[in-house]
């Protein structure tokens, strides 16, 4: 498996998952167009596009960060067009930027409703449209979505329908595009994790340290993108795939190496995932402690 010489286009990018999977990819020499917003260090999150190009570069990539807000579509057609001039095409589309607010309907306002669901279901549509030209006349072309398998359980809802909604809209672009491009040869897959993943989002957003103790690095969701894109694109598309089931099936079984150092714990369930999927894992793996009751 290798992704050498392969152009990626990934949206955010600048810390957390994105980061993680943007450095593996670099690692077998692929070239990674960073498209985010964060052009300037933030009180509260690390990472910028440049601190990412260089941490990409560093694992032994080419790196091209491009400031880009995925709400414009202006933005993202002159990003797509930078990230083409630079490395004369694109192989790989990855969805990656999410607007995260997990809060009842009676708590969420609108502008938080609109940011959501234009960053991520309308902003997983627009790249994916934009790249797909690109995408058509890329090597084994994928595009991958940062987004849950399609559960419409209410409990899913009951506590945050507007960011289910953005998840799933993320979602539902997997299970269309799949079809609408399979005659290009152009595979459209999500990836989600079994377990929360320590990121940016989990530590302000969704219970600080002790939430982030129960939750594996980036890590696994960098291993098991590696796998799922170096899957021929015109047999393994339509899925949605979890970090843990991919890589068992590729051969990885010891998971404890994406825990928190030191910790031996049970680890939380992320959002989405089927309670019968949560029974199937290789690891400890409880409900996500927001859904125990």
């Amino acid at each position: 498996m290798s992704l050498q010489g392969k152009t990626i286009f990934m949206s955010g990018g600048s810390r957390g998952i994105g980061l993680a999977i943007a450095k593996r990819c670099a690692e077998d020499g692929a070239n990674v167009a960073i498209a985010a917003k964060t052009a300037k260090p933030h009180p509260k999150l690390e990472g910028t596009i440049y601190t990412a190009a260089k941490e990409i570069e560093a694992a032994g990539g080419q790196a091209l960060p491009l400031i880009c807000d995925i709400r414009d579509e202006a933005a993202v057609d002159a990003a797509v067009a930078a990230c083409v001039e630079k490395f004369g095409g694109i192989d790989i589309c990855i969805n990656n930027a999410s607007a995260v607010s997990p809060t009842p309907v009676t708590n969420t306002p609108m502008k938080r409703y609109d940011l959501m669901n234009e960053v991520n279901a309308r902003g997983t549509f627009m790249l994916s449209q934009k790249c797909h030209p690109y995408l058509k006349k890329g090597a084994n072309p994928h595009i991958v979505n940062i987004a849950p398998p399609l559960d419409m359980s209410a409990r899913w809802f009951k506590n945050h329908t507007a960011y289910t909604m953005a998840k799933y809209g993320m979602s539902m672009c997997t299970l269309g595009m799949a079809e609408e491009f399979r005659k290009d040869g152009i595979a459209v897959n999500s990836l989600w994790p079994m377990t929360s993943i320590d990121t940016a989002a989990v530590r302000n957003v969704l219970g600080g340290d002790s939430m982030a103790k129960m939750s594996r690095t980036p890590a696994i969701m960098a291993d098991a993108a590696y796998v799922l894109l170096n899957q021929d694109a015109k047999d393994y598309t339509g899925q949605f795939a979890i970090d843990e089931f991919i890589l068992a099936s590729s051969g990885t079984t010891d998971f404890k190496q994406y825990n928190q150092p030191g910790y031996d714990g049970p680890l939380a369930a992320d959002f989405f995932i089927p309670s019968e999927w949560v029974a199937r894992s290789a690891s400890d793996v409880m409900e996500h402690p927001s859904y125990n009751a």
